[in-house]
């Protein structure tokens, strides 16, 4: 996805570029595809399916879970997020309640347009094992050194 789910990523003084609404309560706007597409993945039995994001000039792991949500019709996920490359960094932005995201890592800068040559570039890595069919994501930042890892398992057949 270009935007994380629940970042509230504000484009102007009441207009948001993300998805996320910012008011944490039942979707709206542009939440309601994605409650509707989340909603569709439960009932498929579509499960441990994992979102990669950019776009918001830091990273993070953030882990999505309908008991902290609002909107409670789908299964715990995972969304990733790192970029864009080659600009300056910012964040972190807050996160809407809407589909429970909790940050379970940030990495951003101490203010807001600092430079890659400050060190504040992050790129992301992943990588999915042929015998285990485990996929483990690895949040980078410029200089290639391992931020903050996570694997998953593949869901029991």
């Amino acid at each position: 996805a270009d935007l994380p789910i629940g970042l509230v990523v504000p484009d102007g003084s009441s207009a948001q570029e993300g998805l996320a609404q910012g008011d944490a309560g039942a979707p709206r706007g542009r939440e309601i595809d994605i409650a509707q597409v989340l909603t569709a993945l439960q009932d498929a039995g579509i499960r441990n399916h994992v979102w990669l994001t950019a776009d918001v000039h830091y990273t993070a792991a953030h882990h999505y879970s309908p008991d902290r949500a609002a909107y409670q019709r789908f299964d715990p996920f995972w969304e990733f997020v790192s970029g864009p490359l080659n600009a300056g960094a910012f964040g972190p932005n807050r996160l809407d309640a809407t589909f429970g995201p909790r940050a379970e890592f940030v990495a951003a800068p101490p203010m807001p347009n600092t430079g890659p040559a400050d060190g504040f570039q992050f790129f992301g890595e992943v990588e999915i094992d042929a015998a285990t069919e485990a996929l483990t994501v690895t949040l980078r930042d410029v200089d290639g050194r391992a931020l903050h890892t996570r694997t998953l398992e593949p869901h029991a057949r």
